[in-house]
């Protein structure tokens, strides 16, 4: 589990950070939490489904039906779909909110291996004191996506209380038997089309439509993950190569006839 830690300028003034520049951080993920703001590019690149915590369920892009596994992060580290989930793209910082406190502070996962020696990287104050502006981004950024967090929460209770979540059938194969996946949901889109006008003007006025058509939509891309299968395959099968000068960079589901948005660059700004 990460152990996020407070920055504060005592503790980070003498120290910098470095933007990560793989995903390996992401290699035992086999969900990642999404954002309604994001649907419109996860849908093409991702399925999507819910996950229950306690008694609620959470929307999620799937990226593995096994857990401890990410069939999406190469072995090198590269993202292979053609999207980054927003959620990926704050690491290695986070929110979290000090026991008894109502703020939420800037924390940063310490073993992540991107705090660095002041001099190298990038630093977390200015000589005065304030965050730098790449840390005003970091806050900016996080900020949005706990707003959007919260939004996207309060549409799929809305599909919780209409009893529109139930369980899908998945199944994996392993030594050449299929297995049943369990803790995955989906959108129960037979007691969809049956709602009373009533009900359907609740699930509209909460906007939560949108988020059970793009779920009901994402589920043709399960496909998507065992293609990824067989390419996580093909790369840890492949002999390294003979030299530097000849290494070919890692195909991402793209390039092997998947045509999805691109994401390709690491930065903390919303798209």
């Amino acid at each position: 589990m990460t152990q996020l830690t407070a920055i504060t300028p005592d503790a980070f003034a003498q120290r910098n950070w470095q933007r990560y520049n793989s995903y390996a951080f992401a290699a035992h993920l086999h969900f990642i939490p999404a954002l309604v703001t994001e649907l419109s590019k996860l849908v093409p690149a991702l399925p999507l489904g819910f996950i229950q915590h306690e008694a609620q369920f959470q929307l999620v892009a799937l990226t593995a039906l096994q857990p401890d596994s990410n069939l999406f992060v190469a072995p090198d580290g590269r993202w292979l779909a053609g999207y980054v989930p927003a959620l990926l793209r704050s690491h290695p910082f986070g929110l979290a909110r000090p026991e008894g406190g109502t703020e939420a502070v800037l924390c940063i996962d310490e073993a992540s291996g991107l705090i660095v020696a002041a001099g190298a990287g990038e630093a977390f104050f200015e000589e005065d004191g304030q965050p730098a502006q790449s840390i005003k981004d970091v806050m900016n950024f996080l900020a949005r996506v706990e707003h959007d967090r919260l939004l996207t929460q309060k549409t799929v209770d809305a599909l919780q209380s209409a009893n529109l979540i139930q369980p899908w059938a998945l199944t994996v194969k392993h030594n050449e038997a299929a297995i049943q996946v369990s803790g995955i949901y989906r959108v129960d889109e037979a007691t969809l089309n049956t709602l009373d006008e009533t009900a359907w003007l609740a699930l509209r006025r909460s906007a939560a439509l949108p988020v059970a058509y793009a779920q009901l939509f994402s589920m043709n891309q399960i496909g998507v993950l065992e293609q990824a299968s067989v390419t996580q395959k093909q790369l840890r099968s492949a002999p390294p190569p003979p030299s530097p000068l000849f290494r070919q960079p890692t195909p991402t589901l793209k390039d092997i006839g998947f045509s999805f948005s691109a994401e390709e660059t690491l930065r903390f700004d919303w798209e």
